[in-house]
């Protein structure tokens, strides 16, 4: 097993729900407590429902986009505050990266994206182990 997140609650907001089943079962068949959410509105009110230790998050979103739900749920945060947040996206402009890493944003991941770069970098924002499954 790739990554151990026994006991870490995740929250994945994305309104694919191919992306939303994936990531739902690596994370789950690795230990964490999934929840998901397909639009920024539900997003917000699970994160205040659950505080969720991580939350993996779609920047271009129904209802409410990623930046917006940062801005909601993490207006004063500071780096290394839970919850933690990935953002996960098909834009690859540098000023959205930018953006979203002022609202707080921990990693920013490009669709396509491997589950195990999730994983990786979901480890270490957790201070979990992590050892990628293809190293010998």
């Amino acid at each position: 097993m790739p990554a151990k997140l026994d006991g870490c609650s995740v929250l994945v907001v994305d309104d694919d729900p191919d992306i939303l089943h994936t990531v739902r079962a690596r994370f789950e068949a690795c230990g964490a407590k999934v929840t998901t959410a397909n639009d920024g509105n539900k997003a917000v009110d699970m994160a205040r429902r659950i505080e969720p230790d991580l939350i993996i998050l779609d920047m271009m979103m129904p209802k409410k986009s990623g930046f917006l739900v940062l801005e909601t749920l993490k207006p004063n945060s500071e780096l290394g505050e839970k919850p933690f947040v990935i953002m996960i996206t098909a834009n690859e402009g540098r000023r959205h990266e930018a953006y979203a890493r002022h609202l707080g944003v921990n990693d920013y991941v490009n669709k396509p994206f491997s589950t195990e770069r999730l994983l990786e970098s979901a480890s270490s924002l957790l201070g979990r182990e992590y050892s990628d499954p293809d190293r010998l």
